[in-house]
């Protein structure tokens, strides 16, 4: 298994959420109004200075799905360019 943690700008959540259950997807937890910098998407902290929030997506899931999920965001990225998202891909290890 592996966690797929995407980051990406809070306008696009629908997107994102298409994305993810265009691949079969159902479980997952997301974290709302997280503060952030990137280098295309710019600084966002929620107030008047660096307005707009970003969310996180945390999803655990088999090889075969990261695959067709990680292409979608890709994808999604290609289509939306300086919008802000990017997937990571790490190692998960139950232990309950």
């Amino acid at each position: 298994m592996k966690m797929v943690m995407v980051t990406y700008n809070e306008a696009i959540d629908v997107e994102v959420m298409e994305v993810f259950k265009g691949c079969g997807l159902v479980n997952y937890t997301k974290l709302t109004r997280v503060f952030g910098k990137g280098t295309t998407s710019g600084t966002h902290l929620g107030n008047q200075i660096w307005p707009g929030l970003n969310y996180i997506l945390y999803v655990a899931c088999e090889d075969a799905q990261v695959k067709q999920f990680v292409l979608g965001i890709t994808n999604l990225r290609k289509a939306l360019g300086r919008e802000g998202v990017k997937a990571f891909v790490m190692p998960l290890e139950q232990i309950t």
